[in-house]
């Protein structure tokens, strides 16, 4: 069984009264019930912040991304062993914006997410198609290039120590969403794909759907199958609508 992750993207939202005020209302509403997992993942100027605000609490700490190179003469850059230094877990390689606005390819973001790796963080994988190559019919094969650019340079059994998150580029932050049809079949691909070379590290693979998940449309995804929880945008800016969502996700 495989267990749901709820995770925050903040990106390039926040101060510090925000982050104060977000994670003491995160905190005050986990469940001991819940069996699924929290994780911020806030701006790296608040990541210390954060680190300290969740010290000793079951939340989880990553990072938007990181530096391909550990360290050296890349100004501007965040290596992953930094990360791993102020207190992150888990850092996100190959989102959609970093794809699309910074021109980052496959091959880079499957260097980023070596990097990670050997910094001892977990990568979050973040894969998509557009609706340009949705309404081409080219989601499948899209997705598979991203996914087989890690699989060529990391192998499968990076996976063991990964997660994976589909994020449509055309439903994130256009308040469109994936039909649960929709995310679920994709994930199933994903995971399919991935148990061509090695079944058991697809069946625990995570794989959580991002793609403006609300309150009111995350029961439905989140219920699917091969949907293990969600990547949240805008909605995770507030701690009443992520923590709705985590609600829903039992």
């Amino acid at each position: 069984m495989r267990t749901k992750l709820i995770a925050g993207n903040w990106k390039m939202n926040g101060s510090k009264p925000m982050v104060r005020e977000l994670i003491a209302g995160i905190l005050s509403r986990l469940d001991a019930g819940q069996s699924s997992d929290v994780m911020v993942l806030p701006p790296y100027p608040y990541v210390p912040l954060a680190n300290s605000l969740l010290e000793n609490t079951p939340v989880l700490l990553g990072a938007q991304d990181l530096s391909r190179h550990d360290s050296g003469a890349h100004t501007g850059e965040v290596a992953g062993s930094m990360l791993s230094d102020v207190g992150c877990s888990h850092v996100l390689v190959g989102h959609s914006e970093r794809r699309n606005l910074y021109g980052e390819d496959n091959a880079l973001v499957a260097a980023k997410f070596a990097a990670a790796q050997a910094a001892g963080l977990q990568p979050i994988l973040c894969v998509g198609e557009t609706l340009e190559e949705r309404q081409a019919g080219q989601t499948d094969s899209v997705v598979r290039a991203q996914v087989d650019a890690v699989l060529s340079s990391s192998g499968v059994a990076a996976f063991s120590r990964a997660i994976v998150a589909y994020e449509p580029v055309w439903a994130i932050g256009t308040g469109q969403s994936a039909t649960p049809d929709q995310a679920q079949s994709v994930h199933a691909m994903i995971r399919a794909h991935l148990a061509e070379e090695d079944a058991i590290i697809a069946g625990r693979l995570r794989i959580l759907y991002g793609g403006s998940v609300k309150p009111d449309n995350a029961a439905e995804l989140l219920e699917r199958e091969d949907i293990d929880g969600g990547l949240i945008g805008g909605a995770s800016l507030s701690a009443d609508g992520f923590m709705a969502i985590y609600q829903a996700a039992g």
